[in-house]
């Protein structure tokens, strides 16, 4: 073979390696939220690698709003050639839909599953005075005091609600919500003592946890968080809840499935890497890479099992 010869092959296996749209276009990851929420930084920590790999321009946009029905309606009316995707807040992909439904519009149908980035596991964490250091004695006084317990929330629907409220279900419990108007002013709440507990993701708990402000008693994943390694899980104590935020990315319906397929296999090759691994570690999260099939399994279920909680607790929008 001459050496002419071997670049032309060499050169045909890394066009194929390459998606299919043009090179010289921009990849926009749409996110629905502000700066510094976990969905902005799962976006960051895809980014850069991504860009690296396909040797194109990726670009975060913030598209705050509408509990994602802003960024997700603009990517749902995205071109096929995979230039505008949605890194996706699962509340907003399974949750929002079924409280705050908008016309025209449902991610579920609208949206085409791309790749899975992180898994994070919510931690049951309550304020120092609780009178409760582990979950067994958590459970003794909330059921010795019915209704006197209380809990926070971002808000009515969100996923620290219905996940409480799956708690609730699962132990024959019964606390008060107290809703708030995001994580923050809950927290806030929570930390002067003024509510009893919050189930959230762990990035905004790990520094109040390690200062010893918040007692963390149990994680909602399936296996313990290399951040908080003495903290069990639910299923390790006896309750069958498993239960996540998770965020992916989604592409218009119009996305080719080349075009799909390969952004896909790109996805997985950077959430696979080290670097990724250790970064969504540090936020308490977990590398999850999936399928657009293995994803669109993972959502349609969560939505159904949200679905029923919401129904049986009787949980409206604001």
């Amino acid at each position: 073979m001459t050496l002419s010869r071997r670049t032309f092959v060499a050169a045909a296996a890394a066009s194929c390696a390459l998606p299919v749209f043009a090179q010289g276009k921009t990849i926009n990851l749409i996110v629905g939220s502000a700066p510094g929420g976990t969905t902005d930084i799962s976006a960051r920590m895809l980014a850069e690698p991504l860009s690296k790999l396909l040797g194109v321009s990726v670009v975060v946009d913030n598209r705050a709003g509408g509990n994602g029905n802003i960024a997700g309606q603009l990517v749902a009316r995205g071109p096929a050639d995979g230039t505008t995707l949605l890194v996706q807040y699962s509340g907003y992909q399974c949750i929002t839909p079924l409280l705050q439904p908008v016309a025209g519009f449902d991610p579920g149908r609208d949206l085409k599953p791309v790749g899975h980035l992180i898994d994070a596991p919510q931690v049951l964490v309550v304020r120092p005075g609780f009178p409760a250091n582990n979950f067994k004695e958590f459970l003794a006084y909330v059921k010795a005091n019915p209704g006197k317990v209380n809990y926070a929330s971002s808000g009515n629907g969100a996923l620290q609600h219905v996940t409480t409220e799956l708690l609730k279900e699962l132990t024959k419990t019964h606390m008060t919500h107290i809703p708030y108007r995001g994580t923050g002013p809950a927290l806030t709440d929570l930390l002067a003592g003024n509510v009893d507990l919050t189930i959230t993701t762990p990035p905004p708990l790990l520094a109040h946890i390690k200062a010893g402000k918040l007692k963390a008693l149990m994680v909602t994943g399936k296996t313990r968080l290399a951040v908080l390694p003495d903290v069990p899980t639910a299923t390790e104590l006896g309750v069958p809840l498993v239960a996540s935020s998770w965020f992916a990315v989604y592409g218009p319906n119009a996305l080719t499935a080349d075009v799909q397929n390969k952004l896909s296999a790109s996805i997985r090759q950077v959430v696979e890497t080290a670097d990724f691994k250790r970064r969504a570690e540090e936020q308490g999260a977990k590398a999850i890479a999936m399928t657009p099939a293995e994803l669109a399994t993972l959502a349609a279920n969560e939505r159904a099992t949200w679905d029923r909680v919401i129904k049986v607790a009787q949980i409206k929008a604001d």
